[in-house]
C-alpha cells in the first residue's frame, strides 16, 4: 500500500484556507492524492482532510509539524497529521456474542483493516479459542455487578499496557465508567443494535418489535458518558415486516451490525472522521 500522510484540519471558516494549505504543500512539492473539505454554515466551522504521498515531501512528520504550525496558528486550526504506515493499536472488547468480533478478526486477518489488534478483553471466556487461533492475546476480565470498579480498573490497566489508540466495543454489553469514557474520548467505538436515537439501552430489538417498526438498524458511534448518545459515525437499516419475530430481527440485525461497525472502524482508522460537538464529519 502506498505510504501517505493524512492531514486532518478543523477551524473557523474563512477565506483562503484551502489556498493556504495547498500552496504550502505545493511549495514542498507535496503530491496530494485525495482532498476533501466541508464548510458547516450553522456552526461556521471548516473541515479538511488531505492525503499526501509521503515520498513527495522533503522531510519527516516532525519537521512537517514544525513548518505547518504557523499556518495552524494563523487560522486557529485544530489539526493532526498521521502516517499510514504507522497503524493504530486497537483493543477489542467483547462478551458472549461472536458476530461482530469474528467479522473484525476476519477483516483484520484478510488485511482489510489497517490496524494492529493488540488484544481482546472479554467479560466472558466463551470466545477465547477463536481469538487465540488468530494469535491475539485474550484477557478474561469478569465484571462482578457488586464490584464493577475493580473490573474496570483492570480493563483500564490493559488499555494502557498495550498503548492503545482505539478501543472497539464489539457487542461488549457493559456500560463503561465515566472516567474511562473521558480518558479515551473520541477513541472508543461502539456498535449499538438500533438506529439511534430510537431504542437506546437494552433489548432494542424487543422494543422495536413492540412498536411494530418496519425498519431495524444499527449505529456505530463514539462512546461518551451518556449511554448511547455519542457522536454517530455510521448507520444502516434493513426492512422487516409483521411476519418477522424478535428472533428473525436479531438474526437479520446481526448482518447490519457487523457491516456498520466495520465501516465505522475503517473510517476511524483512516482518519476520515472529525468530531465536532456531538456530531461528526465523515469523509468516506
Amino acid at each position: 500500500m502506498e505510504r501517505v500522510y493524512r492531514l486532518v484540519i478543523s477551524c473557523p471558516d474563512g477565506v483562503g484556507i484551502v489556498s493556504k494549505v495547498s500552496t504550502f504543500l505545493s511549495g514542498l512539492n507535496g503530491w496530494i492524492t485525495e482532498a476533501n473539505h466541508h464548510a458547516d454554515r450553522p456552526s461556521g466551522m471548516f473541515f479538511m482532510r488531505n492525503e499526501i504521498r509521503a515520498d513527495s515531501l522533503p522531510f519527516d512528520l516532525a519537521e512537517f509539524e514544525k513548518q505547518f504550525q504557523p499556518i495552524a496558528d494563523e487560522y486557529g486550526m485544530k489539526w493532526r497529521i498521521t502516517d499510514s504506515h504507522q497503524p493504530k493499536k486497537v483493543v477489542l472488547m467483547a462478551s458472549k456474542e461472536s458476530h461482530c468480533l469474528a467479522d473484525i478478526l476476519h477483516r483484520w486477518h484478510s488485511n482489510e483493516l489497517p490496524c494492529e489488534i493488540a488484544c481482546v478483553i472479554a467479560n466472558h471466556d466463551h470466545l477465547r479459542s477463536m481469538v487465540e487461533w488468530h494469535d491475539i492475546p485474550f484477557h478474561h476480565v469478569p465484571v462482578d455487578p457488586n464490584n464493577k470498579p475493580a473490573a474496570f480498573a483492570e480493563v483500564s490497566g490493559l488499555i494502557e499496557q498495550y498503548q492503545t489508540d482505539t478501543v472497539v466495543l464489539a457487542r461488549y454489553m457493559q456500560i463503561l465508567p465515566p472516567e474511562l469514557c473521558h480518558t479515551h474520548a473520541g477513541r472508543i467505538i461502539n456498535i449499538h443494535h438500533s438506529f439511534l436515537p430510537s431504542f437506546a439501552g437494552a433489548r432494542p430489538y424487543h422494543q422495536a418489535a413492540e412498536r411494530g417498526v418496519k425498519l431495524i438498524g444499527a449505529t456505530c458511534h463514539y462512546v461518551t458518558e451518556v449511554l448511547d448518545a455519542g457522536p454517530i459515525i455510521d448507520q444502516d437499516v434493513i426492512r422487516i415486516s409483521h411476519r418477522d419475530t424478535v428472533e428473525d430481527m436479531v438474526r437479520l440485525g446481526k448482518d447490519v451490525e457487523k457491516n456498520v461497525l466495520a465501516r465505522g472502524l475503517r473510517w476511524h482508522l483512516e482518519d476520515r472522521v472529525i468530531v465536532h460537538g456531538n456530531k461528526t464529519v465523515v469523509f468516506s
